[in-house]
């Protein structure tokens, strides 16, 4: 499949199935993400990747966010199958470096979102399907203390990653999106 071929239809899903990337495709998924437009430098992201044993860890956090937020039994249980659902979850942190006036704090999260779709789209080229999770989740107190964040800082995403549940490739749509109503152009 050609590049803009697969820009046009790549699409998220969230049914995976066992297999992880290796240590190999695992570095060129956050290579990927280090090449993202960066105003000024600053690197303002960190990647924390769960894998194996990581992946329990995780639930616990998830679980505590389900606590942390009043979302009940239910939550709790959304918690659990979210921990479950893919073999490798990568959290994407943004690192807010304040006071540089020239590259507010907004354009640092637009970057670390950017790193994250660059992530995402490297494990698809990879042959492994991809979901971006946030919400709640992200939010939650013991996740943001295991991921050393301080005050500014904000988790973007768990980036789910894993096989495809059946050999046929990752989940694709059928065609690009009609831009009708989302562009204007000015002569």
């Amino acid at each position: 499949m050609d590049t803009l071929d697969f820009l046009q239809r790549r699409r998220s899903t969230k049914k995976f199935g066992e297999l992880a990337p290796n240590a190999e495709q695992t570095k060129q998924i956050i290579q990927a993400g280090l090449r993202v437009p960066d105003h000024g430098r600053l690197k303002p992201y960190q990647f924390f990747v769960f894998e194996k044993q990581g992946m329990t860890q995780l639930a616990h956090y998830l679980e505590a966010a389900a606590v942390e937020f009043g979302l009940g039994e239910e939550g709790i249980m959304k918690a659990q199958k979210l921990s479950r659902r893919a073999p490798m979850v990568i959290a994407v942190v943004a690192k807010i470096t304040k006071d540089v006036p020239k590259v507010p704090a907004w354009e640092q999260m637009l970057t670390a979102g950017c790193a994250t779709y660059a992530m995402q789209l490297a494990a698809n080229a990879q042959g492994f399907e991809t979901c971006w999770i946030s919400n709640k989740w992200v939010n939650g107190s013991a996740l943001r203390q295991a991921l050393a964040c301080r005050e500014q800082d904000k988790i973007v995403a768990l980036v789910m990653i894993g096989s495809p549940l059946d050999q046929e490739g990752i989940t694709l749509a059928t065609q690009p999106e009609n831009i009708d109503g989302f562009v204007e152009f000015i002569h």
